[in-house]
Protein backbone atom coordinates (compact mmCIF):
# COMPACT_ATOMS: atom_id res chain seq x y z
CA UNK A 1 0.00 0.00 0.00
CA UNK A 2 1.36 3.52 -1.45
CA UNK A 3 1.06 7.01 0.28
CA UNK A 4 -2.08 9.01 -0.26
CA UNK A 5 -3.97 11.95 0.49
CA UNK A 6 -7.30 13.41 0.47
CA UNK A 7 -6.89 16.97 -1.46
CA UNK A 8 -9.63 19.87 -1.79
CA UNK A 9 -10.26 21.47 -5.15
CA UNK A 10 -12.82 23.03 -7.03
CA UNK A 11 -15.55 22.62 -4.17
CA UNK A 12 -14.93 18.76 -3.93
CA UNK A 13 -12.60 16.19 -2.38
CA UNK A 14 -10.53 13.51 -4.05
CA UNK A 15 -8.37 10.79 -2.57
CA UNK A 16 -4.83 10.45 -4.82
CA UNK A 17 -2.13 8.22 -4.56
CA UNK A 18 1.64 8.60 -6.40
CA UNK A 19 1.69 7.74 -9.83
CA UNK A 20 -2.38 8.50 -10.18
CA UNK A 21 -4.32 9.76 -12.74
CA UNK A 22 -7.23 11.95 -12.41
CA UNK A 23 -9.90 14.49 -13.94
CA UNK A 24 -10.93 17.72 -12.04
CA UNK A 25 -13.22 20.55 -12.06
CA UNK A 26 -11.01 23.22 -14.62
CA UNK A 27 -8.01 24.85 -13.16
CA UNK A 28 -7.53 28.53 -14.09
CA UNK A 29 -4.07 27.57 -15.36
CA UNK A 30 -1.45 29.58 -17.51
CA UNK A 31 1.09 27.23 -19.73
CA UNK A 32 2.91 26.65 -16.55
CA UNK A 33 2.32 22.31 -16.40
CA UNK A 34 3.22 21.77 -12.68
CA UNK A 35 0.28 22.39 -10.22
CA UNK A 36 0.69 22.76 -6.17
CA UNK A 37 -2.06 21.55 -4.05
CA UNK A 38 -1.83 23.26 -0.94
CA UNK A 39 -5.27 22.44 0.74
CA UNK A 40 -4.33 18.59 2.08
CA UNK A 41 -6.87 17.39 4.16
CA UNK A 42 -5.40 14.16 5.41
CA UNK A 43 -2.34 12.07 4.55
CA UNK A 44 -1.43 8.02 5.31
CA UNK A 45 0.37 5.19 4.66
CA UNK A 46 0.40 1.78 6.35
CA UNK A 47 1.11 2.67 9.35
CA UNK A 48 -1.83 5.22 9.32
CA UNK A 49 -3.14 8.21 8.94
CA UNK A 50 -2.88 12.01 10.14
CA UNK A 51 -6.04 13.79 9.38
CA UNK A 52 -6.10 17.93 9.98
CA UNK A 53 -8.79 20.38 11.73
CA UNK A 54 -9.61 20.99 8.81
CA UNK A 55 -6.33 21.44 6.38
CA UNK A 56 -2.81 20.00 7.08
CA UNK A 57 -0.61 22.95 6.44
CA UNK A 58 2.89 20.95 6.49
CA UNK A 59 2.20 18.79 3.49
CA UNK A 60 0.97 19.46 -0.52
CA UNK A 61 0.49 17.45 -3.44
CA UNK A 62 1.89 18.37 -6.92
CA UNK A 63 0.38 17.21 -9.93
CA UNK A 64 1.74 17.72 -13.24
CA UNK A 65 -1.05 19.00 -16.15
CA UNK A 66 -2.03 16.89 -18.57
CA UNK A 67 -4.61 18.04 -20.79
CA UNK A 68 -8.51 19.58 -20.79
CA UNK A 69 -11.53 18.37 -21.80
CA UNK A 70 -15.20 18.23 -21.54
CA UNK A 71 -17.00 15.56 -19.43
CA UNK A 72 -19.86 13.36 -21.23
CA UNK A 73 -22.92 15.03 -21.81
CA UNK A 74 -25.45 14.80 -19.19
CA UNK A 75 -29.29 15.42 -20.56
CA UNK A 76 -31.72 17.40 -18.23
CA UNK A 77 -35.15 17.09 -18.74
CA UNK A 78 -38.42 18.68 -17.42
CA UNK A 79 -41.89 17.69 -18.05
CA UNK A 80 -45.36 18.19 -16.74
CA UNK A 81 -48.04 16.03 -16.84
CA UNK A 82 -51.34 17.15 -18.48
CA UNK A 83 -49.94 20.15 -19.92
CA UNK A 84 -47.60 19.23 -22.66
CA UNK A 85 -44.87 20.77 -21.40
CA UNK A 86 -41.53 18.94 -22.34
CA UNK A 87 -38.06 20.49 -22.65
CA UNK A 88 -34.84 18.72 -22.62
CA UNK A 89 -31.13 20.63 -22.25
CA UNK A 90 -27.94 18.97 -22.45
CA UNK A 91 -25.00 19.77 -20.39
CA UNK A 92 -20.91 19.30 -20.69
CA UNK A 93 -18.42 20.10 -17.86
CA UNK A 94 -14.83 21.43 -18.54
CA UNK A 95 -12.16 19.48 -16.59
CA UNK A 96 -8.53 19.26 -16.44
CA UNK A 97 -7.04 15.68 -16.22
CA UNK A 98 -3.42 15.67 -13.76
CA UNK A 99 -1.16 13.38 -13.03
CA UNK A 100 -0.25 12.81 -9.37
CA UNK A 101 3.37 13.44 -9.36
CA UNK A 102 4.71 13.87 -5.69
CA UNK A 103 2.77 14.29 -2.07
CA UNK A 104 5.17 15.75 0.47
Amino acid sequence: MSKFAVIKTGGKQYLVREGEKLRVEKLPLDNSALIAFNEVLAVGDENGIEAGAPILSNFKVEAERIGEGRFKKVIVARYHSKTRYRKTKGHKQHFTEILIKEIK
